[in-house]
């Protein structure tokens, strides 16, 4: 069907070669030839299509083993090329026109980043001259196939660049003109509704509300009249009975809304039948000096791997994902100095304190071996950015302030006196050894949570190393959508986290204060993700309260007989008495307080009474730290002695991995996990009757339906993380959107007592707090 040899495997050494990373312009790019692609335009996210790419040889032609490389961004999750299945998607044919025997080769990491995803091909009988063509069509249907599936998220010049070697120096230099294509969203699948979480009486605030296409874009295609009602008897001062969306708009923004009482109220949206569409997250209006503002600080833009610019990265967050902070967080290594001033302005641009924080920042991006990453934090434009390396930037005149290590870096700080800095230990794919460099005068929280994945172990480090740090939860999106970050198709696995800032007004310094003292929580983001939580911690006696902590700054606490997360408290005596707050838009399924490493108790707000015929299969963990640590729970369940009368996936985020029911006793699914969870509901016929058989590569047990119970049932098959399977029972029906309860709990007779709370909702969703320290 075409003039070309098999594919390369990845074993042959002729193809292992790579650039250095720095572009050499030795021939005028004018005389590289020439690319087109057809169709253009715009196509949607997630959809199929085929392309056909030409290039047409410049004044060099392409000599006997010269090549051509034609790349996509590291971010990208569109289907991957392939030569052998033509019946199948994403198949790919490349001819030359004049005969030319070509060899071809698909490689994820095929050339220097962003630009790694790489269809190499390589002339190795024959060479093209001028004028010559070299045709590719990508998604082939000639043969049944559906097409070339594209990447699920948006992006306004989304490019198959071509890079040329004509002379066969392995010099590959990227054509002055590139063929583009616009990806754009689909019709709306499901709709979104947000309201802040905690605010006072008076104070203005805006309904807003988006249409989401199935891969979790905003769409532009929303038509017509919704209906807004009330959920309490809250009065909200200027909400309409009705709202209208226009075609072409990417939101619905209803401003000036308030209550004038304390209160709580939440917002359901109906469409023109009366249909429910959207509930928005629960809203408390109560008289306090701190109040809930919700971001996404850590995430990258095209400018070093992400997708779309640093300024639509921006506006995004702040008109798409409704956050009400975000912070831009390249890696040090591709941000030039150029680019470094241009995302200063950027910031400067969009702060605007009352409404929307931009926060000055970047990731260190250190080896892993040297520290691994952390997210960089300042409070004004124009800082000093001290690089782990050089690596992708070919200017080397400021590579004098390079600080190669994690340790490098503390101490470049701590030597240039900016102790106003703030810093996160982040794992992405290099993860932060907190171990080998830690400076709690810098470093004030660990990231828990990203579009990578769920990573507690990072916070357990720190407790055993006696770290004091709060928690937060990130997108680290690469997709362009800060604060609404969708794991798409790729082996992202998880959506990306949202972080709740505790703190009296939204402003950078407010902001940043808020991180110096860890007063705040995250959670796994999505629908259910801007859930309330106040944890408090109340004294028998009266202790010390410090938000530096003493063993690292020269400071004065104050007396106190009550603390809140973040707080680091000295109690000579007595115990303490928690109280625990939590109100969100799924169901509570659990509640778990820890001190430190000890799980002191696993709080249900339903009992053994109410459970029913719900059995939950739930399956957690990660390979190991580092970038491949998806685990696979490729499965099957098959009752005997029993029936299934429904069954419901609980996180499955990728809308590739899919959950089937076969008749009325087996299940199959396609599943990963990245230190994240996900699992199936399944309800049976009878409460107790039969066995539950289940099959995955990890874990392979049966087990007796009547011994599924309140408590879990666990299948360890930890590695070096925790990796397991769980098996327990739920109610039917679990209306407890909310709950509080306190306990009091008794202190170790030295050191520290990290108490903090981890919260799961029934669709999936997890929170967690930064810890009370308090010490003996």
């Amino acid at each position: 069907m075409t003039d070309q040899l098999p594919a390369k495997s990845n074993d042959d050494r002729n193809w292992e070669a790579m650039d250095s990373g720095v572009i050499r312009h030795a021939i005028n790019p004018a005389q590289l030839g020439s690319a087109e692609i057809s169709p253009s335009g715009n196509f949607e996210a997630g959809s199929y299509a085929c392309f056909t790419l030409t290039y047409t040889a410049g004044t060099f032609g392409i000599d006997d083993s010269g090549s051509l490389r034609i790349c996509f961004r590291f971010a990208s999750d569109q289907g991957n090329p392939q030569f052998d299945h033509p019946e199948a998607a994403n198949y790919c044919t490349v001819t030359a026109s004049n005969g030319a025997l070509l060899q071809l080769r698909w490689d994820p990491k095929g050339n220097v980043r962003p630009w790694d995803r790489t269809l190499w091909i390589k002339v190795v009988k024959g060479f093209l001259q001028e004028g010559d063509q070299i045709v590719i069509r990508f998604g082939v249907t000639d043969f049944g196939g559906p097409g070339m599936r594209l990447q699920t998220f948006c992006e306004d010049t989304f490019e198959f660049r071509v890079l040329a070697d004509p002379v066969a120096t392995f010099n590959f230099q990227p054509l002055p003109v590139q063929p583009t294509i616009a990806i754009v969203p689909g019709k709306p699948e499901r709709f979104v509704a947000v309201l802040p979480t905690l605010c006072r009486p008076g104070e203005p605030f805006s309904l807003k509300i988006k249409g989401e296409d199935k891969w979790g874009n905003p769409s532009n295609q929303c038509d017509g009249t919704v209906t807004l009602e009330r959920e309490t008897d809250a009065q909200i001062k200027g909400l309409p009975e009705t709202a209208r969306f226009t075609k072409g708009d990417y939101a619905l923004i209803i401003p000036q809304l308030s209550l004038s009482e304390a209160g709580h109220t939440s917002i359901l949206v109906k469409d023109a039948e009366g249909t429910a569409i959207a509930r928005t997250n629960p809203l408390i209006v109560e008289q306090r000096d701190l109040v809930h503002f919700w971001g996404d600080m850590h995430g990258q833009s095209e400018e070093t791997i992400g997708t779309g610019s640093a300024r639509d990265y921006f506006a995004f967050a702040r008109d798409r994902a409704f956050v009400d902070t975000c912070g831009h967080q390249g890696n040090d290594f591709q941000i030039s100095d150029g680019f470094w001033s241009e995302l200063n302005r950027i910031t400067a641009e969009f702060d605007a304190p009352g409404s929307f924080v931009a926060l000055p920042g970047y990731e260190w991006s250190g080896n892993t071996s040297l520290g691994g990453d952390r997210n960089v934090y300042f409070p004004n434009e124009n800082r000093t950015i001290r690089r782990s390396s050089h690596a992708l930037i070919e200017d080397q005149t400021t590579a004098d302030t390079d600080c190669t290590t994690a340790k490098d870096l503390f101490e470049a700080f701590a030597d240039n006196q900016e102790f106003d800095v703030v810093c996160y230990a982040h794992c992405g794919g290099r993860y932060a050894d907190i171990g080998y460099a830690h400076d709690g005068r810098f470093e004030r929280s660990v990231e828990v949570h990203s579009s990578w994945g769920s990573f507690e172990w990072l916070l357990q480090d720190a407790f055993k190393l006696g770290y004091r740090v709060g928690v937060v939860t990130n997108s680290d999106g690469h997709k362009g959508r800060p604060g609404a970050s969708y794991p798409g198709a790729g082996k992202f696995g998880a959506i990306g986290g949202l972080t709740c800032f505790i703190t009296p007004e939204l402003s950078r310094e407010a902001l940043l204060d808020c991180m110096r003292m860890r007063r705040h929580y995250g959670t796994t983001g999505g629908d259910s993700g801007r859930m309330i939580i106040d944890v408090t911690a109340t004294f028998d006696a009266p202790g010390i309260l410090y938000h530096d902590d003493p063993a690292l700054f020269e400071t004065k606490g104050v007396s106190t007989n009550s603390a809140m997360m973040g707080d680091i408290v000295h109690l000579p005596r007595g115990n303490i008495n928690l109280a625990v707050s939590v109100a969100a838009r799924s169901p509570i399924t659990r509640i778990d307080i820890f001190n430190g490493l000890n799980l002191v108790e696993s709080f249900r707000p339903y009992s053994e009474a109410d459970l029913g015929t719900r059995l939950r299969l739930h399956w957690e963990g990660a390979e190991y730290r580092g970038r491949f640590r998806e685990v696979i729970w490729d499965g099957t369940a098959k009752v005997a002695g029993n029936t299934i009368k429904s069954s419901q996936p609980v996180n499955f985020l990728n809308r590739d991995k899919i959950l089937e029911q076969q008749g009325d006793t087996d299940l199959s699914w396609r599943a990963l996990t990245t230190g994240n969870f996900g699992g199936v509901d399944i309800v049976m016929s009878d409460r107790d009757a039969g066995s539950l058989s289940i099959k995955t590569p990890l874990v392979e047990r049966e087990i007796a339906i009547a011994d599924i119970g309140y408590e879990d049932t666990i299948f360890d098959a930890s590695g070096e993380l925790p990796r397991f399977m769980k098996v327990y029972r739920l109610p039917d029906t679990n209306p407890h959107v909310s709950c509080s309860f306190d306990r009091t709990l008794a202190l170790k007779s030295n050191g520290d007592n990290p108490f903090y709370i981890r919260v799961e909702l029934e669709d999936g969703t997890r929170a967690w707090t930064s810890p009370i320290y308090v010490f003996r």
